[in-house]
């Protein structure tokens, strides 16, 4: 099996490397071949056994980009290269080459190529959402985005549903909620305060939090979003209809609670490493997303989320070696 990931150096495309190379053999269709793409040359693995891996620093939105990469036929191809949130806000341009004409370049050279069984994942995101909603979404509820970036993201989820109702490709779209704890550094993204008001003060650092603490949102750690995607290129195409784009089983948290679960975890000293300045823009974008959703589908299909927002945080901690206080 050959697998292609744009935005392969990001977060997320790094942790899905590491998880196909662990799972690459175990497979029941074995992984031969991984090709990593994005704008700078995205790290091989350490160790990637008898998988072959390839790495590409490529414009994704130059004409013909990834030609190349679709000749040779990959058997799933996870889109995940994206202009995050308050970048594709402040830079109309930039987000719609990245968001929206990279994905239909990579329909049409999908439809080129005859790809017709490839499984093109696609990672979208609560932003898609907003306007006047229910208290509780469902998965067929009409997307009304009220920012750039989820305006991009819907138009390429109805892409590539019309695309795989043709035939010319097997997509898939999986919403993603918040991805809380996001490791590394602060990043553009609206909501980039959420991890960073739980990762720095754990790291004794000081955190900003831009949003009144009863803001709500719905968030999957990064260990369970990986696994979900893993999943995703997995579903029978039959099961996906009538619509191919869905929300991955998220959990409900309040800033408050998550200020809580750290406090829990980690005591006063890391709580009080946060402090409140409230950012108008960046509350304005967030508040904006939906809070709470029915997540049915997801489940039928087998996609699994967190329990608790407490083993969100205890997985992180696990992960860098910190130490509950109360452990």
């Amino acid at each position: 099996m050959h697998i292609a990931i744009t935005g392969a150096a990001g977060f997320l495309g790094q942790r899905l490397v590491q998880q196909l190379i662990a799972s690459g053999e175990l497979r029941q269709q074995p992984i031969t071949r991984l090709t990593l793409l994005d704008q700078v040359e995205a790290p091989l693995p350490e160790n990637p056994g008898s998988i072959l891996v390839m790495s590409i620093a490529l414009d994704i939105t130059a004409p013909g980009a990834l030609e190349c990469v679709l000749e040779q036929r990959p058997d799933v191809i996870y889109h995940l290269a994206a202009v995050v949130s308050s970048a594709a806000e402040a830079d109309l341009e930039l987000g719609m080459r990245v968001n929206f004409d990279a994905t239909r370049a990579l329909l049409e050279g999908c439809r080129v190529q005859e790809l017709t069984g490839t499984r093109l994942v696609m990672a979208s995101s609560v932003a898609a959402y907003g306007g006047e909603l229910p208290d509780v979404l469902n998965d067929m509820t009409a997307l009304h985005p009220e920012n750039s970036y989820g305006a991009q993201k819907a138009m390429c989820e109805l892409l590539i549903n019309d695309y795989s109702r043709r035939g010319l490709i097997d997509g898939l779209v999986l919403r993603l909620p918040t991805i809380v704890i996001r490791p590394g550094r602060p990043n553009a993204a609206a909501s980039s305060f959420a991890s960073s008001i739980l990762r720095e003060p754990l790291n004794g650092e000081a955190a900003v939090c831009p949003v009144p603490t009863d803001l709500a949102m719905f968030v999957m750690s990064p260990g369970k979003v990986v696994d979900a995607l893993l999943h995703g290129a997995e579903v029978p195409g039959e099961a996906l209809t009538p619509f191919r784009a869905f929300m991955l089983p998220g959990i409900t948290v309040t800033v408050a609670e998550m200020l809580e679960a750290l406090h829990e975890a980690a005591g006063e000293p890391a709580r009080s490493r946060v402090r409140h300045e409230p950012d108008p823009r960046i509350e304005a974008i967030v508040a904006s997303w939906p809070a709470r959703f029915e997540t049915t589908k997801a489940r039928q299909l087998g996609f699994v989320g967190d329990d608790s927002f407490k083993q969100i945080v205890d997985a992180f901690m696990s992960e860098c070696g910190h130490k509950r206080v109360n452990a």
